[in-house]
């Protein structure tokens, strides 16, 4: 059923524009910016695609984007869909399988996240080498198609290594604050207590979030080459400096940094 579903979808996009996008990009809270700067060849909105879910979270537009940015073509979700919203893992990670199946050759994830590193500061950015998954679901449990991926695919190499030494190469010659890390991924809405941050750390968190990783999971059992940037909005150890944080402070910092963050994204591209 799934392979017929991603194919629904594949018929109706084709539909609308018969653009070629070579990579495809996520945008996480507050980063949704990034949109400005692509060359627009066509705009779906995910309400008209078959199998799509919708994004309920505030800065999460919802819209499928095509067109070039810096040279590069691209499709662009601008929102994502979280666990948290009430959707089945494989409702939040559909659209990453339809990408794959229109023909991308990466895909780049972008998130904002708790920094639990001790030398992490708000606006800084982690090139994620690895992720501890401690979400209560897996987008590929259940009946597996092998027209779509193996049923046991192997985590080794998850992120590519050449993404993510362009990432940090990039962030170096710019100026940019960023270190290779690893994310974790936790089923939210509420963000963590201190003694769950106090956790992560000593499991070797970098930082943490609440999305991402059901999109690593079906792009790695896809084949599809993963680079995860992710936007530290708040410092969460040690315990100590923790603070109460709400969204809209969590966004002011996503779109003050996403400069950064649209620097190592597009010259990542022009050196494809």
């Amino acid at each position: 059923m799934l392979y017929e579903e991603i194919q629904e979808a594949i018929a109706f996009i084709r539909s609308q524009t018969a653009f070629q996008p070579r990579s495809g990009i996520v945008l996480g809270t507050g980063l949704g910016s990034l949109v400005e700067e692509v060359e627009t060849v066509a705009v779906i909105d995910y309400a008209d695609i078959p199998h799509f879910a919708s994004s309920t979270v505030e800065s999460h537009h919802g819209k499928l984007v095509f067109g070039t940015l810096a040279g590069h073509p691209v499709v662009v979700m601008a929102g994502r869909f979280h666990w948290y919203e009430g959707w089945t893992m494989a409702q939040v990670v559909f659209p990453i399988r339809v990408m794959k199946f229109l023909g991308i050759e990466r895909l780049v994830i972008t998130n904002v996240s708790g920094g639990i590193n001790p030398h992490l500061h708000p606006g800084d950015i982690v090139v994620v080498r690895d992720h501890l998954n401690l979400m209560p679901d897996n987008p590929l449990r259940g009946v597996n198609d092998t027209r779509v991926g193996p049923r046991f695919p192997d985590l080794l190499h998850t992120y590519d290594a050449e993404l993510r030494k362009s990432a940090l190469s990039i962030a170096q010659a710019h100026g940019i604050r960023a270190i290779e890390g690893v994310y974790s991924a936790l089923s939210g809405p509420n963000l963590e207590t201190p003694a769950e941050y106090d956790m992560l750390h000593r499991l070797g968190s970098d930082c943490t979030g609440m999305s991402s990783v059901p999109e690593v999971l079906a792009a790695r059992h896809m084949n599809l080459p993963v680079a995860m940037l992710s936007l530290v909005s708040n410092v969460s150890y040690p315990p100590a400096v923790i603070r109460e944080t709400t969204l809209a402070e969590v966004i002011a910092v996503a779109r003050e940094a996403e400069p950064k963050m649209r620097t190592i994204i597009k010259e990542m591209l022009t050196t494809l």
